[in-house]
């Protein structure tokens, strides 16, 4: 194994991440309220300072002898969904509803600004790439990746408290079955070293890209947050993360720390840009297998809004001028899109829902650019 982030915390961590999920298995009847004392008493915050913390939730999740994975199981997730389900008090709103920032944020088409990041920053996972090449489907289709990715996180979001745990046992089952061996070295993973979807610390990083980069494509359409309300979004975005299957405990405390959990993870040898990984950043950024195919702006974009290093990993071009050029014209004309076209359907759908009405047709039709599907799935 490299150096890296990983060196200096792995004899320190031995054995945490199955403390973790052992604490995980032996919570008491849920409380809805994570991180329970329990998981503290695992150790996962309390022995850290914030710079070893950092380095420690970076590093967690390189396997080896001395540093083993953090692997969710079905009772884990179940002890989660519990929950989740015990903090809501109205079902048909769902596990956020209509007053939280989380409905805020994801009902904005703008969200569509950050995707490619997103899934470029997943893809510079090892472990993403490697499950994507041997597990998947939708390589020469990278636009059926987003859908599957949206149908479920918006299901989630914007689902009702049934749809959502449905979204999250997909999620979790699905995962099950994703695993397999690096087929190369990429960053400081060897060739052949195991992976599994369902590990907390690759499950953290998926659910890093999309909190992070919802709020930057919001705040680059619709002005800067108050901090109030990125801290406020932060902690909600920590009942998703239960829904992913992540404990609160194995989350950086504040949106401060999980931007610094960011940078720290830009900066380290978990992350890599494999070759395999690059061919599908090409084909995602070219529209391949959908009739969308990304104007030279949007691919400024989000080269820009990457960390410098996976510009060059990704062969990306960086163009300032194009990428001013848009943000004056986009937040000219973007808060005055008729509702259809600026609001996400499965958002439109669950206020519809509240309401009392059915999906109409531009509802549907909005859902089915977002999720593939014209309704969300796993209504009961």
């Amino acid at each position: 194994m490299r150096g890296g982030p990983h060196r200096d915390v792995l004899k320190d961590w031995a054995g945490h991440g199955n403390r973790i999920a052992e604490a995980i298995r032996n919570q008491p009847e849920p409380t809805g309220n994570w991180p329970s004392d329990k998981l503290f008493r695992a150790g996962f915050f309390t022995f850290c300072s914030r710079n070893r913390l950092l380095n420690a939730l970076t590093g967690m999740g390189i396997p080896s002898a001395a540093n083993p994975v953090a692997l969710v199981s079905e009772k884990d997730s179940e002890v989660l969904l519990a929950g989740v389900a015990r903090g809501v008090a109205n079902p048909a709103a769902g596990v956020f509803g209509p007053e939280s920032v989380t409905w805020r944020i994801n009902r904005e088409s703008a969200l569509f600004l950050g995707a490619a990041r997103a899934a470029l920053l997943q893809l510079a996972h090892p472990w993403v790439a490697a499950a994507i090449a041997q597990h998947s489907t939708v390589l020469d289709r990278p636009i059926v990746r987003f859908h599957n990715t949206f149908r479920v996180v918006f299901t989630m979001v914007f689902g009702s408290l049934d749809q959502a745990l449905g979204a999250a046992r997909y999620l979790y089952s699905l995962h099950t079955r994703i695993r397999g061996e690096m087929p190369e070295g990429v960053a400081g993973w060897r060739r052949g070293t195991p992976y599994q979807a369902n590990e907390i610390g690759a499950l953290r990083w998926v659910y890093a890209t999309l909190v992070e980069t919802a709020v930057m494509a919001y705040e680059w359409a619709l002005g800067p947050l108050s901090g109030v309300e990125r801290e406020r979004y932060y902690t909600e975005s920590k009942v998703l993360a239960g829904l992913f299957g992540i404990p609160a405990a194995a989350l950086p405390e504040d949106w401060e720390a999980f931007l610094a959990y960011n940078r720290a993870m830009h900066d380290s040898d978990a992350l890599g840009v494999s070759s395999g990984a690059r061919e599908m950043a090409h084909k995602l950024m070219a529209g391949a297998g959908s009739w969308i195919h990304p104007p030279h702006w949007y691919r400024a974009l989000t080269a820009a809004w990457m960390p410098p290093r996976f510009c060059k990993q990704f062969g990306l071009e960086v163009d300032g001028r194009a990428v001013d050029r848009a943000h004056r014209i986009f937040s000219g004309i973007y808060r005055g899109l008729p509702a259809p076209l600026r609001f996400t359907g499965p958002w439109r759908e669950a206020q519809g829902r509240l309401a009392g009405r059915r999906a109409g047709y531009l509802t549907r039709l909005s859902n089915r650019f977002w999720i593939g599907e014209e309704l969300m799935p796993f209504a009961t």
